[in-house]
């Protein structure tokens, strides 16, 4: 089977046919022989997280990876994901399918530049999301998730200055939540600051009866007219459980995959971007990652994700710190 000519098709197969079938059979069995497991995160391809092991937010994937006896972690997601899951499981192989998945977040925080912004308010507690480098995670005291953020910044005593990065937006709606004195790095996610209001009430004012979830990482005004807001895993578990039948999504669409999993029998119908081109605003870079480039990864056991000693250990501080607040 010639997988590099695969992934030169743009990592296009028709899984239904031999062809496919045997790709997948034959991950399966390396993944097996080599005691691998395979993460994806909800934003990538539908048959990425139908051969995964575990599919989830980011930092949930990496402490599921922990617990495993496995030797092998293949992250489907971007980089700083797998190097989150090195973070936590130092004496594991981590692989990255495709090392140029980047995420636009974390790469609006340079740690040269976020360094300088932190000894500049030197008396200011710093809170980072977990979509940040290692270097980043390594000059913070404490790591939040999307799904956890509000209860790490109640925690802090209420007069504790705070440094919080690098999501303007998530940063601003903790702001709006918690009234806390927070100094917020002007970083954002290119898919959801893309979102356009105007095309989500017009698709609202054809379909009125669906509900409009969405993620904190959206700009206010998506916020301000969503029903409900939350992470990733908190919106699919939201349209798993409400009554509702039909919903407007507003964060990356492949988030729908397992939605429609759960829920077959509703409507999911992904929040138009300002690209006149595009029906809905997806992430390049959670694309990346194909079956042809995980077969790769299993088989030559890399790329893989190296991170020194000393970083691993100052980074995995903030994310332990984190987790004795969160539980």
């Amino acid at each position: 089977m010639d997988v590099n000519r695969l992934i030169k098709e743009k990592g296009y197969v028709d899984f239904k046919t031999p062809r496919g079938e045997k790709l997948i059979s034959e991950i399966r069995k390396m993944r097996k022989d080599k005691n691998a497991i395979i993460l994806a995160h909800y934003y990538e391809r539908d048959e990425v997280q139908d051969i995964a092991d575990f599919t989830g937010d980011s930092l949930a994937l990496s402490q599921q990876a922990a617990n495993t006896k496995a030797d092998i972690i293949v992250f489907a997601g971007v980089h700083f994901m797998a190097e989150t899951a090195k973070i936590l499981s130092p004496e594991k192989k981590v692989l990255l399918p495709d090392m140029n998945a980047s995420c636009s977040l974390a790469d609006s925080c340079p740690a040269d530049k976020f360094e300088k912004f932190v000894k500049d308010h030197p008396d200011r507690t710093v809170v980072s999301y977990v979509n940040t480098s290692a270097e980043v995670k390594a000059l913070s005291d404490i790591i939040c998730t999307s799904g956890n953020a509000v209860k790490i910044i109640q925690s802090l005593p209420e007069d504790e200055k705070i440094i919080f990065a690098p999501d303007k937006n998530l940063g601003n709606y903790i702001k709006s939540i918690t009234g806390r004195d927070m100094l917020i790095w002007n970083g954002s996610c290119h898919v959801h600051r893309e979102f356009s209001l105007e095309k989500i009430i017009n698709l609202k004012k054809e379909n009125p009866d669906a509900k409009i979830i969405a993620h904190p990482e959206c700009e206010e005004p998506v916020r301000i007219l969503a029903d409900f807001i939350g992470s990733t895993s908190q919106l699919i578990e939201y349209t798993k459980k409400d009554n509702c039948k039909k919903y407007i999504i507003a964060t990356e669409p492949g988030v729908i995959h397992q939605m429609r999993l759960n829920n077959p029998e509703k409507e999911y119908i992904p929040a138009p971007g300002h690209d006149s081109t595009c029906a809905c605003s997806e992430c390049e870079f959670m694309k990346m990652t194909t079956l042809p480039k995980i077969y790769n990864a299993l088989k030559y056991e890399a790329p893989e994700i190296i991170l020194d000693k000393e970083k691993i250990e100052k980074a995995s501080g903030s994310i332990k710190r984190m987790m004795e607040i969160s539980g």
